[in-house]
């Protein structure tokens, strides 16, 4: 069986469950506080970030190539497109989530309100928290105007954009970080990923100290 080092809250490991769940591929979560450094863990991935996943002996990182790992290993159902320019478009807006997406909103509101508690790093940054707050909603609508023209992120077929998107919005909604009434078409969109079965292990996802928004769970929210 694979075996997945990986952080509950984080969006590049859940990036990695989704497309795992979505193959119905087994994986063993294996918990990882990365930010102490151990020794063991660094062996596994001198880069000293989650997620890593072992597969066949091989220690694999960064989450955007082990989910194309994954898709080249199980192709059914495919996250890829065929064309090139297909794969372009997924890659481009994977890059959006994992990079500006997460400097500018994920950085600033889960690891703030969270992840410092966790790694014992201080009190949150009212500051930054503000910031992400603000720049959540333009990254809203520019999902918004996205979906008003595809059926999904990257084209008409669901994809990893989707996933990579899904990922950082299921943290936030954790700590209810996302006003879903500004964007309804990224409400719907949100609301069939989240009906999938690969969404459900991370609905089940609880971190001690930090309990789930009441809606978190709930399907019809």
């Amino acid at each position: 069986m694979l075996r997945l080092f990986h952080v509950p809250l984080s969006p590049f490991c859940r990036k990695v469950r989704l497309t795992l769940g979505e193959k119905r591929v087994e994986v063993e979560l294996v918990e990882e506080r990365y930010w102490e450094a151990s020794t063991d863990f660094l062996r596994r991935n001198p880069a000293g970030k989650v997620p890593v996943l072992r597969h066949e002996g091989k220690m694999l990182a960064e989450s955007q190539a082990i989910c194309e790992y994954i898709d080249e290993l199980h192709p059914n159902p495919p996250l890829m497109p065929r064309d090139a320019a297909g794969r372009y478009e997924v890659r481009r807006i994977c890059a959006w989530f994992d990079d500006k997406f997460h400097h500018e909103v994920t950085a600033n509101l889960l690891y703030e309100r969270v992840n410092k508690k966790l790694m014992g790093k201080g009190y949150p940054d009212s500051q930054k928290i503000k910031t992400g707050a603000q720049r959540v909603k333009f990254h809203l609508d520019y999902m918004g105007w996205l979906l008003e023209r595809r059926r999904w992120l990257a084209g008409n077929e669901m994809t990893l954009a989707d996933f990579s998107a899904a990922a950082h919005l299921s943290c936030l909604d954790y700590i209810a970080d996302v006003d879903w009434d500004r964007a309804p078409g990224v409400r719907d969109w949100y609301a069939k990923i989240k009906s999938r079965p690969a969404f459900r292990p991370l609905l089940a996802d609880q971190v001690p100290g930090f309990p789930a928004a009441r809606h978190y769970a709930d399907l019809d929210f």
